[in-house]
């Protein structure tokens, strides 16, 4: 691995930032706007599929445990649990005298409420966990049982994402299978309570002042929609938002000047890539889908591009995580992808031709990152049509499922806390849309077999094994174009404090307070 500038250690952690400096008593009041690329488009936790999605719904509900700082795994609701000697059991004690933003008392009742409606409905996450968990028992009020059908090791990770997040047994009775319109009136447990939405402007939450927890700083958080990167950074210079992500980097260094903003470079686990739609031909045919990796340049886009603020990828999982398995990266080499295009068909009087779906503004310099890629691919015989869309509509486009898959290659990020998870959610034969996350419906039953070793492995090293040789037949096999790993830049007005960056790509508000 590259030695870089900064502690791997340091990578591997939630970076936390605008420390509360000794002596310094936080206060209370104010407002926060939190301007971000894309919408969320759903605020219903089993059924979010995005970070933008994700990132407000952890203001407003809470799971069981969470990850602190360190990614390690802590109580939340649930004060304290137990795992069975054989790992097919984990008992919860909960919290007492936490209620719901509705009212509604959290208790036994409404983990099993929850549960049931995720493992028995059709939601974006009803397979990751229906596949481990068999029965969630009431022991009594306040205990709750897990019963998996399986040994499984990271159970407590999925149990720590906000997919796990508590629902309001009333939500649940009220909106049942309508996900549409559960998604657009979230009621939890957490610091902060549901105000409006406002699709592609805004959403507003506002504190939650029963909160079990202790009423948060902030009064009110609005994350303001505004696509365009440079202009969310030039409304932080101006005052009329307060904090924002993806800044262009071509910017940072006269951010650095201003005095009235702070600009910071933190680690992210986010991986870019081009998911290659591997049941279509001919990207069925691996010759093509390697001779693709062969095709771009990665350092350069890198480089030039991304102005320093990526590193290649050497496997499908960041670098920063532990579980990656440094495979090694596809060089850069034009005359062996033309040599593998010929093999399989394809030369100047056949030339391929492939749709390049892509968001815009979501990912940093995305748009811009799939034409430098559409420039690189036709100095090789591939002619490009890249498409960009609206975040939205881009999702529904990539999980309408196997019979409406009618893109070719497109590109998208994943940012994890588990190498596992990645594997499991972007490469298993059973994590297909409109349910999965696998949306190249790539298949290998060896992939298979090892993602299910990896699963009920309790000795780390074989774990790590098992992760080394399956991250190995997935460059082999190339479903996707390996790209990059990104790295985050965060600006924010002077005078905010309290704000922690969680390298999964989360800017946790909850703790944010004004130093006015």
């Amino acid at each position: 691995m590259r030695k870089r500038t900064w502690s791997l250690v340091i990578l591997l952690v939630s970076l936390s930032f605008l420390l509360i400096f000794a002596g310094e008593a936080p206060k209370y009041g104010g407002k926060v706007i939190y301007t971000m690329g894309t919408d969320a488009k759903t605020l219903l936790p089993p059924h979010i599929n995005d970070s933008p999605s994700g990132e407000v719904a952890r203001h407003i509900f809470e799971g069981l445990v969470e990850y602190d700082e360190k990614l390690n795994i802590k109580p939340l609701l649930a004060e304290k649990w137990e795992m069975s000697n054989d790992g097919l059991t984990y008992t919860f004690y909960l919290r007492k005298g936490v209620k719901f933003h509705d009212g509604t008392d959290f208790n036994a009742q409404a983990v099993k409420k929850t549960f049931d409606f995720i493992i028995n409905g059709k939601l974006r996450r009803t397979n990751i966990y229906k596949k481990r968990i068999k029965e969630v028992e009431i022991v009594d009020d306040y205990t709750v049982r897990f019963h998996l059908k399986a040994p499984f090791s990271d159970f407590l990770n999925y149990m720590a994402s906000t997919n796990a997040d508590i629902l309001s047994p009333k939500a649940i009775e009220k909106y049942g299978d309508d996900y549409g319109e559960f998604g657009k009136y979230p009621v939890g447990t957490g610091p902060f309570v549901f105000v409006e939405w406002k699709p592609g402007e805004k959403i507003v939450l506002k504190a939650n002042e029963n909160y079990w927890g202790g009423r948060p700083y902030l009064d009110e958080i609005e994350f303001r929609v505004t696509p365009e990167d440079v202009t969310r950074a030039l409304q932080i210079q101006s005052g009329d938002a307060h904090v924002t992500t993806r800044v262009p980097p071509v910017m940072y260094n006269a951010l650095k000047k201003d005095p009235r903003v702070v600009i910071e470079r933190v680690p992210e686990t986010r991986v870019i890539f081009l998911g290659i739609n591997t049941i279509k031909k001919p990207l069925d045919d691996i010759r093509v889908r390697r001779a693709l990796n062969y095709a771009i340049d990665k350092e350069k886009i890198c480089k030039v591009v991304l102005q320093g603020m990526a590193f290649p990828l050497k496997s499908p999982i960041s670098e920063l995580l532990p579980g990656h398995y440094p495979v090694g990266a596809y060089p850069y080499d034009p005359k062996k992808a033309k040599e593998l295009l010929k093999e399989a068909g394809f030369d100047e009087n056949h030339k391929l031709k492939l749709e390049l779906a892509t968001p815009k503004g979501r990912y940093l310099m995305d748009y811009q990152t799939a034409l430098a890629i559409q420039g690189m691919l036709k100095e090789v015989g591939v002619e490009i049509d890249v498409r960009p869309m609206e975040w939205g509509e881009y999702i529904n486009y990539l999980f309408a499922g196997r019979e409406n898959a009618k893109y070719d290659i497109y590109l998208l990020g994943w940012s994890d806390t588990l190498a596992s998870n990645v594997i499991d959610r972007l490469f298993s034969s059973t994590n297909v849309p409109p349910l999965g996350e696998n949306i190249g419906f790539y298949f290998n039953p060896k992939v298979d077999e090892l993602i299910e070793k990896i699963s009920r492995a309790i000795d780390p090293k074989k774990k790590d094994e098992y992760l080394a040789e399956v991250q190995k037949i997935i460059m082999a096999d190339a479903p996707w174009i390996f790209l990059h790993n990104v790295q985050e830049l965060i600006l924010y007005r002077k005078g905010l404090k309290g704000l922690i960056w969680h390298s999964s790509e989360f800017l946790d508000l909850r703790k944010a307070w004004w130093d006015k």
